[in-house]
């Protein structure tokens, strides 16, 4: 009996030990180091940096296709609890990408290095016709004033960002593979 307490206490010892964690590709420039995620959906590097899900807002998880493979990405508002800054987390449906943009690296050379401003956060839909809104002077234009050439069809969906009571944002959207930003107001 009491070898059969001993076992049966080594073997919970050793279940608990275990930690299951996947590896993910390296980020680009938000997280540099090797990165892991746990079920718990947090993700840490070896900087000691933990990625978790913001609780700030209603939504925080949207659902869009970006590079058209016919597989949906997750986007998530995501903080770093190193430096306190949010940012997106964009998982790719093939899973074998993962991004980071914001977190305290400046995003698409916006001037704003996290997304906390935005209050409206959702999918701007493949095929949408959009355009930047705001002139060199920073100035917002008129749509009598957007050439018909300055104009773009949403190759494949896009993530819609906008501060609710200021009128300012943006879309970002996937470009021959690269992140591109459209302003709006």
């Amino acid at each position: 009996m009491k070898s059969k307490i001993l076992l049966l206490s080594a073997l919970i010892f050793i279940s608990c030990k275990k930690e299951s964690k996947t590896e993910i590709e390296k980020t680009p420039a938000a997280v540099k180091d090797d990165v892991h995620i746990s079920e718990k959906k947090e993700i840490t590097n070896s900087n000691a940096d933990t990625i978790v899900i913001s609780a700030k807002r209603k939504t925080n998880k949207i659902l869009c296709d970006l590079d058209g493979d016919g597989k949906n990405e997750t986007v998530e508002i995501v903080r770093s609890t190193k430096n306190d800054k949010s940012g997106l987390r964009i998982v790719f449906g093939n899973g074998k990408r993962t991004d980071y943009l914001g977190m305290g690296n400046t995003v698409l050379n916006q001037g704003f290095d996290e997304i906390d401003w935005a209050g409206i956060f959702e999918k701007a839909s493949k095929g949408e016709i959009v355009w930047n809104n705001v002139n060199e002077d920073g100035e917002i234009m008129g749509d009598e004033e957007i050439k018909e050439e300055d104009k773009i069809k949403l190759p494949n969906d896009g993530i819609f960002i906008h501060a609710e009571e200021s009128c300012g944002g943006g879309i970002i959207y996937l470009k021959n593979d690269k992140y591109e930003w459209i302003q709006q107001e």
